[in-house]
């Protein structure tokens, strides 16, 4: 187990970026800080660097040349579950969730303090790394649910009617949060810790985004929710009966 209260030498973190001197300021600094480091510009470098070197965590610029950060972190989800944290000058709630949707495990939003990236890379190592991280769902493959029945093993939805639904990661990651406490209120930063092992932002609505979307796939009237409802000044709850099955 990576002893990750002081990231150890043996982890290497991968920093993508078009940007010369932030990949240069941010190697330097998280070397300081006894982490590895190995730096590419683009797509290309970064898939060349992964197949010959061992990496641990990625961090990702949103606005690469040629593929996209958002384009590789798809294409990264697809192939491996590599911890990534996107880094992103854009600021608006929907970008955030976007890439959150597609795989990311955390995002910082430039300009940022080497120490605050420094921070998201502890926390999501040390979620990753967890002797309980996904310690509910052993031996568990199926989770029923409000006519729902949740596949862990294919990690989708299926209705009532036996249509499968496909849910993106982050849709995954919030609804086990809520099944693994049913009929408990849940507020903004608990989930958003749960899910991305940091406190709540006063100004990040991401968590709140990902609830109406997660509404809109379980809900007959997702302005209406009769699964997940909303708890007035404390956050959220499911209302239904879970039933677990190997």
């Amino acid at each position: 187990m990576l002893d990750i209260s002081r990231i150890e030498k043996d982890i290497n973190i991968l920093i993508v970026d078009d940007d010369l001197d932030i990949r240069t300021l941010l190697a330097e600094y998280l070397e300081a800080h006894s982490c590895k480091t190995l730096l590419a510009a683009d797509g290309v470098e970064m898939w060349d660097i992964i197949k010959q070197h061992s990496v641990n965590l990625i961090v990702l610029d949103l606005n690469l040349p040629g593929r996209d950060g958002l384009t590789l972190c798809r294409e990264l989800r697809e192939k491996s579950d590599l911890p990534i944290i996107m880094l992103t000058a854009r600021i608006a709630p929907f970008d955030r969730v976007l890439g959150l949707e597609i795989g990311a495990d955390d995002y910082v939003c430039k300009p940022f303090e080497p120490r605050e990236l420094l921070s998201r890379i502890r926390s999501v190592l040390r979620r990753f790394n967890s002797p309980n991280h996904e310690r509910k769902s052993a031996g568990i493959n199926t989770i029923k649910f409000g006519g729902w029945t949740l596949d862990l093993i294919a990690r989708h939805l299926v209705n009532a009617s036996g249509v499968i639904i496909s849910i993106s990661a982050s849709e995954y990651r919030l609804l086990k949060i809520f099944l693994d406490s049913p009929n408990q209120v849940l507020n903004r930063d608990h989930i958003l810790n749960l899910t991305q092992g940091r406190d709540a932002d006063p100004f990040d609505r991401s968590i709140d985004i990902q609830v109406s979307r997660l509404r809109q796939k379980l809900e007959s009237d997702s302005k209406d929710p009769q699964l997940i409802k909303t708890v007035r000044n404390e956050g959220y709850i499911l209302t239904t009966q879970v039933l677990v099955e190997n």
